[in-house]
């Protein structure tokens, strides 16, 4: 079940939203989530799969987290809500909406899982309950993800919600892989491609009773 609150949706902006699962809470980022979230973007999946500078420092988490990320809903670019759990309020991760085009109704959304959450189901089950708000509270008609080809946690997680891949971007994102897989050696930058996924409002049928039957656990989720 999803709840959600929020102030006045403007027609080219989203609005200041809280989102709630059966286990999470998904809310505008704080001052108080500068360590978790420093601490989770340094993770070493997250450096592989996406262009977080490194290291990522306190700074740089507050940068995001008091300037960067409030832009993005201001400016009517997207919105970045952190995922916390219910019970502990603890960071789970964060769900991104970026590169929104009002007039087609569409975006893109990311999302990143904190090492000690993965494999909880986490990433679908928040994902879920983004787009269906998007949907149903929004009326957005399309959600577009970008999972890199050999990111097989993210395609899942892509799949699970009831995603449709559409087709590869050849060579259109840059990877980091350990230099010569000495995990204290440095990164090396290599071209990948991107698989394009889209969820329409008609994928949804059926995916929330699915992910709740499985218990939201069938895959270990990261970015």
């Amino acid at each position: 079940m999803t709840t959600a609150s929020s102030g006045k949706a403007g027609t080219s902006g989203f609005p200041d939203i809280s989102i709630s699962t059966e286990r999470l809470v998904l809310r505008p980022l704080e001052e108080a989530d500068v360590p978790a979230y420093a601490e989770m973007m340094n993770d070493e999946l997250v450096t592989a799969w996406t262009s977080v500078p490194q290291p990522y420092t306190e700074a740089d988490a507050r940068d995001w987290i008091d300037r960067l990320a409030p832009a993005e809903r201001s400016e009517g670019r997207g919105i970045v809500l952190a995922v916390t759990e219910f019970l502990t309020q603890r960071l789970v991760g964060i769900i991104q909406l970026r590169g929104t085009d009002w007039r087609v109704r569409s975006t893109e959304l990311n999302y990143v899982v904190a090492p000690w959450a993965r494999g909880e189901g986490y990433a679908s089950e928040a994902a879920l309950a983004t787009a269906q708000w998007l949907f149903h509270d929004q009326q957005f008609e399309r959600i577009e993800l970008r999972t890199a080809a050999d990111n097989t946690a993210a395609q899942q997680v892509a799949q699970k919600i009831g995603c449709i891949s559409e087709g590869v971007l050849r060579g259109a994102w840059i990877a980091r892989t350990r230099n010569g897989g000495d995990p204290f050696g440095g990164w090396l930058e290599l071209r990948t491609d991107l698989i394009v996924w889209s969820l329409l409002p008609e994928d949804l049928e059926g995916v929330s009773e699915s992910l709740a039957d499985s218990g939201f656990s069938a895959y270990s989720d990261w970015n």
